[in-house]
C-alpha cells in the first residue's frame, strides 16, 4: 500500500499525468478510500496525496468527476470523525476548497444534498467541513442548470426548510457557516427566525457562543430581529428564575437553571452586543429605534443591563440616559393614571414596575457585571438631580420627603437613591466614587435642596460604617466647608455621618477643629453650624452613668459601628471633651439672638441624652437668666426686657429670646427634677448638692416670676392699646419684640406652674391669671392687624410643648377624677382658655404636617410626636362628639370658633397629618384612638378596614345630624369640615371592599336627597362623590344625569324652550348649579384625559405589533375591547354635553370652560372618525348645538373678553369635519350625512328646537 502511495506522489511530481490516470484507475473506490484514510489518520502525505488524485482525475471525464466527487463524499465524513488531527483536518477542507468550484453541477448538488442530509441526522457535530458547504453552495449558484432546478434560490431555500429539526450540537457551527453563505432578505430571515428557536433547545453555555456568531451573521441584515430574539430569550429565562423562586424552588439541584450560571450568561452575551455595537453602529441605531417604538412591550432587567452598557459607549451615552429617564417617569405616571381610575384597570394589565426592573438589574449586576456598574451610577445620580426636591419661593421647598414619595418625579428620585444605595453596599470598586459624588452635591448644590442627598448618605452610613472609614479622609474634606454651607445640609450631614465620629477619632478632631473656626464666623450661618455640630457631639458622646441611650428621642447608633465610646475613650477624657465642647458654647450666650435660640433649643435634647451634664447646663442657664432677671420683689416687671433689645441706627432687633432661654431653663428643670425624684440616676453627693442647690433657685426665680408676672399690667411692659406696634417704625418694632416676649414667657409660666400645681386650685388660678396676660396682648396684636395697619409677621408660635398640650387637653376635657374636679373647674369655666388651647394644638400639629416635628421637647422624635397625636386626637374626638357644637352654642354668643368646630378642624389636621407623615402607622394611629373613655380603643384588634368603617360612621352621623337640624341649626363650616374628614378616611378603604360600596351609596344618597342652598357643601359633597365614584366605575352615567339637573335648573339658551324638570340631585339648585358645572366640567376634562392615554396606548400598541408581527388586522366581526369602551364612553359624554351646550350658563368660568373641553372633545372625535355612531351622536346631538351655544355666549357677554376658546372650538369642529369629509371619499360611506356643515348649520338648528317644543 505504502508504495502504491509513494507511486502516486511520484508520479504527480514527474508529470507522468497518463501513468497516474492509469495507476488510479486500476484501484477501486474501497482501496482509494482506505489509502485516503490511512494516510489522514497518520497525519502523513495526506494533502499530497488528495492533490495526486485531482491531478489524476481530469473533471472533463465522467469516471475523473466521479472520482473526485467520491473523495469528496470520503473526506467530509472523515473530517467529522474527529479521529485526524486539526492541522490534518484544516489541510484536507483547504484543498477541497481550492477544487470545488471545477466540480461539474450534478456533483456540487449531490454534495449539498449529502450536507443536507448530514445536518438533519445530527452527523455533523464538530463542524469542521462545515466551512466547505458555503463554497458548494457559491459554486453551485454559478452553475447555469440543473437536474434539481434553475439557479440557487429553488435549490438552496427549499434545502433550508426541509432542514426541519437540527441537531443543537451543530447550530453554532451552521451559524458560522452560513456567514459566508450568499442569503437573500427571506432566507436571511427564515434562517434567524430558525437560530433564535434552537436557543430553547440548547444548553446555558453554549448561548454566548451562539449570539457572537448571529450577531456576526446580522452584518447581512435582520438586526432588529436578532437583537429582539436575544432579549426575548433572557426576558423568559428571568422570569422562569423568578417563578421558581417565587414557589420555592431555592435547591440548586431543582432549579431548571442555576441562577449564577444564568447571570454570567447573561454578563458575556451583553459585553459580545456591546462589542459589536462598537464596530457596528447601525446595530447599536437599531437596538435604540427598537427600544423606543416597543412602547407596549417594556423593558426587563437585561435590557436595562444591556442599555446601561452601551450608554458606556460616548455617542449612544446621552440617547439611553434620556430614554431611562423618559421610559421611568412614563412608567410612574402611567401607574398613577391607571391607580386613579377603575375603568382604566378593568381595562387594561398592570403596568410592570420599572424601579423593580431596575432594582433587579443592581442585584443581578453583582455576578461580575462590571460593565453595568458605572451606568447604574450615572443613572442613580442623573435620576436624583433630575428629579429631586426644587426650591419654591424664599427657598421652600416643593416637595416633601422621598419617604412619602407621591408625585411621579418624586418616586424618581428615590429610585435614583435606592440604586445608589444597593450599587454601594454591592461593588466595593464604586463606592469611592458614589461616596464622593454625593459629598460635591452637598457642598455645591447650596441654592437648591439637598435633603435626597443627605438620606442617602445616612442610609449609606447606616448600611456600612465601617467601609466608609476608608475613605474617612472623603468626609473630613467635606467638613472644611461646613461654614459656608446652609444650616440644614450641615444639620443633616453631621446627623448622617454621627456613627462614624464615634469610631474615628481623627475624624472626630477633625470636625472639633472645623467647628470652633466656625464659631468666630463672620458669617452668621457658620456660627449656627458650629452650635448645631458642637449639639450634636454633646448627644452622642454620652458620659458614663448618663441614662440609657433608649431615652433618646432617636437611635441613631449604629449597630454595626463595632466600637463603643467607653471602650475607645476612657470616661474621664469623655468627661473632659464634653465640658470643653460646652465652654465653647457659652461663648455664644453673647452672640446674636439666632445663635442663642439655637443653643436654647437644643440644650434639653442634650441633657436627655447625656444627664451627666445637667449641673453644667443648669448653671449656664441660671447665671444667663439672672441676668435679666430683677430680684427685687417690688419692682416690676420682674425681668428686665429693655436688655433684651438693641439698636442699630434707627434699626431695632432683639438681643436675647428671653421668651425661649426661660423655655428651656423650665424644660430641663422639670425634666432633671422627675429623674433625680425617679432616682434613676447616680452621682457624687457634692454634684447631687450643687444641683439641688442651682434647682431650688430656679424654682425659687420662676415663682417670683409668676407672681410679679400676674401682678404687672401691660404699661408696665410699655404696652396698652394706645401703643404702636407699627413696622415702619422703631418704636412700632420695639413694642412689637415686647408684645411677642411677653406672650412667650407668660406661656412658659402657665406650663410650669400647670406642672407644678399637682392639680392645685391656687396654681390653676395662676395659670388662668397667667392666660388673661396673654389675651390681653394677643387681643391688642390682633386689633391692631384689623385695623389695616402694618404689624409685624404673623402671630409667633406657642412656646408650649406638644407634651403638656397632650396632658392639658387631656385634664380639661377627659380627666373625670373627682379630686381633680374642684381645681380643674378654674380652667374649665374660661371659654377664651379652652378655644386657646385647642388652637395650640392646631397650630403644633400644622407645623407637624408642614416641617415633619414641632419645636419643644421631643419635638424632633417621630415616635413621641405620634404617641403625643394619638393622644391629642382621643380628645378632640371624644370632645367633638360628646359635646356638639349645637348644644356648646345654644343660648350664648361666642367670640371667634366654638371648641367643638377647633376640635373638629383639629380632627381634619390630624388626619392629614398621619396619611402624610406617617402613612404606614395609619392602623396603629386608629386603633390607639381611645373615644368611649373606658380607657380601651375602639378598633383595637380589628383590621384598617373595620377601624376606618368605625370612625366614618362617626363622622356621616354627625353629618346627618347637621343636615337633619333644619337650616337654623346648620353650619356650613362644620359640615364642610365633616365632609373633608370623610373623604380622607374613604381612602383607606379597599375599591372593592363592601365597606367603599357603602360609602359610594350613602354619598350618593346624600346628594339625591340633601337640597341646602350651601354651594360650599355642594362643592365639597360633590367632589367626594367624584373621588369615590372614579375608583368604582366610570362617572360618565353620573355626569349625564348631573347634566341633565343643571339644564333643568338654569333652563335653555332660548327662552321660548320649556325644559322638562328633572332631578336626579336635589343638591343641585339654582344656587348652586353654577358652581356644580365647573366640577363636573372637571370631571369630564378626566374622563377625555383617559381617553386620550387609552387612545395612545392603543396606537403604541399597534405600532409595537405591527413592527413584531407586520400585521395589524382585527378578526372580522370583533372590535377591539379598548376601542369599545373608549366608543361607549365618548357616546355617554356627548350626550352629556348635548345637556350642557343647551343650558343657559353665566357666561365666565362656565362658559369658558366648557367651550374649552368641547374643543379637546372635537380633537379626541378627530381620530376616531371610523366609529359611524360616534359621528351620528355628535351630528344630531353636538355639533348644532354648539353653533348655538357659540352665539348665544357671545349675545350674553356684553364685554366679549380676549379669548381663544371660541375661535379654538369652532377650529377643532371644522377639522373634523374636514377628516369626515377625506373619509367619505376613501371609505365611500356617506358619513357626512350625520353631521351637519356651516351650510346647513341655521337650517339644522331648527329642528331640535320644535321637537322640544312639542315635549
Amino acid at each position: 500500500m505504502k508504495v502504491t502511495v509513494d507511486k502516486i506522489i511520484s508520479l504527480s511530481e514527474s508529470d507522468g499525468v497518463d501513468e497516474l490516470q492509469k495507476h488510479l484507475t486500476l484501484l477501486s473506490d474501497d482501496q482509494l478510500t482506505t489509502m485516503l484514510t490511512n494516510s489522514a489518520v497518520k497525519g502523513k502525505d495526506t494533502g499530497v496525496l488528495i492533490k495526486a488524485i485531482f491531478k489524476g482525475s481530469p473533471v472533463s471525464v465522467s469516471h475523473g468527476a466521479n472520482r473526485r466527487l467520491l473523495v469528496y463524499k470520503h473526506c467530509i465524513p472523515l473530517c467529522e470523525s474527529g479521529d485526524l488531527q486539526t492541522e490534518v483536518t484544516s489541510d484536507i477542507i483547504g484543498l477541497l476548497m481550492l477544487e470545488t468550484h471545477s466540480l461539474p453541477g450534478h456533483a456540487l448538488a449531490a454534495l449539498a444534498s449529502l450536507y443536507v442530509d448530514a445536518i438533519k441526522l445530527g452527523e455533523m457535530n464538530s463542524g469542521r467541513s462545515l466551512e466547505l458547504f458555503p463554497t458548494i453552495l457559491t459554486a453551485l449558484a454559478a452553475t447555469e442548470a440543473l437536474a434539481y432546478g434553475k439557479g440557487r434560490l429553488l435549490f438552496v431555500k427549499p434545502k433550508l426548510e426541509e432542514i426541519a429539526l437540527w441537531d443543537p450540537q451543530c447550530v453554532i457551527h451552521l451559524t458560522t457557516m452560513f456567514r459566508d453563505v450568499p442569503l437573500s432578505a427571506e432566507e436571511l430571515q427564515f434562517l434567524i427566525e430558525k437560530i433564535l428557536r434552537m436557543f430553547l433547545k440548547l444548553d446555558l453555555q453554549e448561548i454566548p457562543p451562539l449570539v457572537y456568531q448571529l450577531l456576526l451573521l446580522s452584518a447581512k441584515g435582520c438586526k432588529k430581529l436578532v437583537l429582539e430574539g436575544i432579549i426575548s430569550y433572557f426576558k423568559k429565562q428571568d422570569q422562569l428564575q423568578k417563578e421558581e423562586q417565587r414557589n420555592g424552588d431555592e435547591d440548586v439541584e431543582v432549579q431548571t437553571i442555576p441562577q449564577d450560571q444564568l447571570r454570567h450568561v447573561e454578563g458575556t452575551v451583553i459585553l459580545h452586543i456591546v462589542f459589536a455595537i462598537r464596530l457596528d453602529h447601525e446595530l447599536g441605531r437599531e437596538f435604540l429605534k427598537n427600544l423606543k417604538a416597543a412602547q407596549s412591550d417594556p423593558l426587563c432587567p437585561f435590557s436595562i443591563a444591556l442599555l446601561l452598557s452601551v450608554a458606556r459607549i460616548q455617542r449612544y451615552e446621552e440617547q439611553v440616559f434620556e430614554f431611562l429617564k423618559g421610559t421611568i417617569t412614563k412608567n410612574f405616571k402611567d401607574d398613577q393614571i391607571q391607580h386613579s381610575s377603575k375603568f382604566l384597570q378593568e381595562l387594561l394589565p398592570q403596568c410592570n414596575s420599572i424601579s423593580n426592573m431596575i432594582l433587579d438589574t443592581v442585584k443581578n449586576s453583582v455576578f461580575g457585571w462590571d460593565h453595568v456598574t458605572q451606568g447604574l451610577v450615572q443613572l442613580g445620580f442623573i435620576l436624583m438631580d433630575s428629579f429631586g426636591p426644587k426650591a419654591g419661593a424664599f427657598g421652600k421647598v416643593t416637595e416633601g420627603a422621598s419617604s412619602t414619595a407621591k408625585t411621579p418625579n418624586q418616586l424618581a428620585c428615590r429610585l435614583g437613591g435606592q440604586v445608589l444605595l444597593e450599587s454601594f453596599k454591592m461593588h466595593e470598586p464604586i463606592r469611592g466614587e458614589i461616596l464622593e459624588q454625593v459629598l460635591n452635591r452637598l457642598v455645591t448644590k447650596t441654592a437648591s435642596p439637598v435633603t435626597h442627598f443627605i438620606d442617602l448618605l445616612s442610609s449609606i452610613v447606616m448600611s456600612a460604617p465601617m467601609i466608609l472609614l476608608e475613605s474617612s479622609s472623603k468626609v473630613i474634606e467635606t467638613f472644611d466647608q461646613l461654614s459656608y454651607l446652609p444650616l440644614s445640609t450641615v444639620e443633616g450631614l453631621l446627623k448622617a455621618v454621627q456613627p462614624l465620629l464615634k469610631a474615628s477619632m481623627s475624624m472626630k478632631d477633625a470636625l472639633i477643629l472645623v467647628l470652633r473656626k466656625a464659631m468666630f464666623s463672620s458669617n452668621l450661618d457658620g456660627r449656627k453650624s458650629a452650635v448645631a455640630g458642637f449639639l450634636l457631639l454633646l448627644k452622642n458622646f454620652r458620659i458614663l452613668g448618663s441614662l440609657a441611650s433608649s431615652q433618646a428621642s432617636q437611635a441613631i447608633t449604629s449597630s454595626q459601628v463595632q466600637a463603643d465610646v467607653h471602650s475607645r475613650y476612657n470616661t474621664a477624657a469623655n468627661e473632659a471633651f464634653c465640658l470643653e465642647i460646652l465652654s465653647s458654647l457659652r461663648r455664644c450666650l453673647n452672640q446674636q439672638a439666632d445663635v442663642r435660640l439655637m443653643l436654647y433649643e437644643g440644650f434639653h435634647d442634650v441633657l436627655r441624652r447625656n444627664s451627666q451634664l445637667a449641673s453644667s447646663i443648669m448653671q449656664t442657664l441660671l447665671s444667663q437668666l439672672k441676668r435679666y432677671f430683677e430680684p427685687e420683689q417690688d419692682l416690676l416687671p420682674p425681668l428686665k426686657l429693655e436688655s433684651c433689645i438693641s439698636a442699630h441706627g434707627d434699626q431695632v432687633f432683639i438681643q436675647e429670646p428671653l421668651a425661649h432661654l426661660l423655655c428651656c431653663t423650665v424644660h430641663c428643670l422639670l425634666w432633671n427634677q422627675n429623674i433625680r425624684s425617679g432616682g434613676n440616676v447616680s452621682n457624687d453627693e457634692d454634684d447631687e448638692d450643687e444641683e439641688g442647690g442651682v434647682q431650688s433657685e430656679l424654682h425659687t426665680i420662676l415663682e417670683s416670676i409668676t407672681k410679679c408676672m400676674i401682678k404687672s399690667e401691660l404699661e408696665d411692659f410699655e404696652l396698652d392699646k394706645c401703643a404702636e406696634f407699627s413696622t415702619s417704625s422703631s418704636v412700632g418694632v420695639k413694642n412689637s419684640i415686647y408684645a411677642v416676649l411677653v406672650m412667650g414667657l407668660n406661656e412658659v409660666l402657665m406650663e410650669y406652674n400647670f406642672i407644678t400645681a399637682n392639680y392645685s386650685k391656687n396654681h390653676f388660678e395662676d395659670v388662668l391669671e397667667l392666660f388673661k396676660r396673654y389675651h390681653k396682648v394677643s387681643e391688642i396684636l390682633k386689633e391692631r392687624a384689623g385695623k389695616g395697619r402694618p404689624t409685624s409677621s404673623k402671630t409667633s408660635r406657642s412656646l408650649l410643648s406638644l407634651g403638656f398640650i397632650s396632658t392639658l387637653l387631656t385634664a380639661l376635657f377627659r380627666d373625670s377624677t373627682q379630686s381633680r374636679e374642684e381645681s380643674l373647674s378654674v380652667l374649665r369655666s374660661s371659654g377664651d382658655f379652652l378655644r386657646y388651647s385647642v388652637s395650640v394644638a392646631l397650630q403644633k400639629i400644622q407645623q407637624l404636617e408642614e416641617t415633619g416635628h414641632t419645636d419643644g421637647p421631643e419635638g424632633q422624635s417621630p415616635d413621641k410626636t405620634f404617641c403625643h397625636l394619638c393622644d391629642i386626637t382621643s380628645v378632640l374626638m371624644w370632645r367633638y362628639t360628646n359635646v356638639p357644637s349645637t348644644v356648646e352654642d345654644a343660648g350664648k354668643k361666642v367670640k371667634g370658633q366654638s371648641v367643638s368646630l377647633l376640635c373638629l378642624e383639629g380632627l381634619l389636621r390630624v388626619f392629614t397629618t398621619i396619611l402624610q407623615r406617617f402613612p404606614t402607622r395609619m392602623s396603629n394611629f386608629l386603633s390607639s384612638l381611645d373615644v368611649s373613655g373606658e380607657g380601651e380603643a375602639e378598633g383595637e384588634g380589628s383590621d384598617l378596614t373595620e377601624q376606618t368603617a368605625f370612625y366614618i360612621r362617626q363622622f356621616q352621623r354627625a353629618l346627618m345630624n347637621q343636615l337633619s337640624g333644619g337650616e337654623e341649626g346648620f353650619n356650613s363650616k362644620e359640615a364642610q369640615l365633616l365632609v373633608s374628614i370623610l373623604s380622607i378616611l374613604s381612602r383607606q378603604h379597599n375599591p372593592s371592599s363592601q365597606q367603599f360600596v357603602q360609602m359610594i351609596t350613602w354619598t350618593v344618597k346624600i346628594c339625591k336627597e340633601t337640597n341646602f342652598e350651601d354651594i360650599s357643601l355642594t362643592k365639597g359633597l360633590l367632589s367626594l362623590l367624584f373621588n369615590l365614584h372614579v375608583l368604582y366605575k366610570s362617572p360618565v352615567s353620573l355626569l349625564w344625569e348631573m347634566c341633565q339637573d343643571i339644564h333643568s335648573q338654569l333652563g335653555d339658551i332660548d327662552q321660548d324652550v320649556e325644559v322638562e324638570k328633572q332631578s336626579h340631585f336635589a343638591i343641585i339648585s339654582m344656587k348652586t348649579a353654577a358652581s356644580t358645572t365647573l366640577l363636573v366640567l372637571s370631571q369630564v376634562g378626566k374622563v377625555l384625559d383617559e381617553v386620550d392615554w387609552l387612545i395612545a396606548k392603543k396606537k403604541g400598541q399597534i405600532g409595537s405589533d405591527r413592527t413584531i408581527s407586520g400585521n395589524t388586522q382585527q378578526p372580522l366581526g370583533q372590535q377591539d375591547p379598548i376601542e369599545k369602551a373608549v366608543t361607549i364612553q365618548l357616546g355617554t359624554l356627548l350626550t352629556a354635553l348635548h345637556e350642557l351646550v343647551q343650558t343657559a350658563l353665566p357666561t365666565g368660568p362656565c362658559t369658558d370652560t366648557l367651550m374649552r373641553e368641547l374643543s379637546r372633545t372635537y380633537s379626541i372625535l378627530t381620530t376616531l372618525t371610523k366609529y359611524v355612531s360616534l359621528v351620528k351622536l355628535s351630528g344630531s346631538h353636538l355639533t348644532p348645538q354648539c353653533y348655538c351655544f357659540i352665539t348665544y355666549v357671545q349675545v350674553c357677554a356684553k364685554v366679549l373678553r380676549e379669548s381663544k376658546a371660541i375661535p379654538n372650538l369652532i377650529f377643532n369642529i371644522e377639522q373634523y369635519e374636514k377628516f369626515l369629509i377625506l373619509l367619505s371619499k376613501k371609505s365611500k360611506v356617506k358619513s357626512l350625512r350625520f353631521l351637519p356643515i356651516h351650510s346647513q348649520v341655521s337650517e339644522e338648528n331648527q329642528a331640535p328646537k320644535k321637537k322640544r317644543r312639542k315635549q
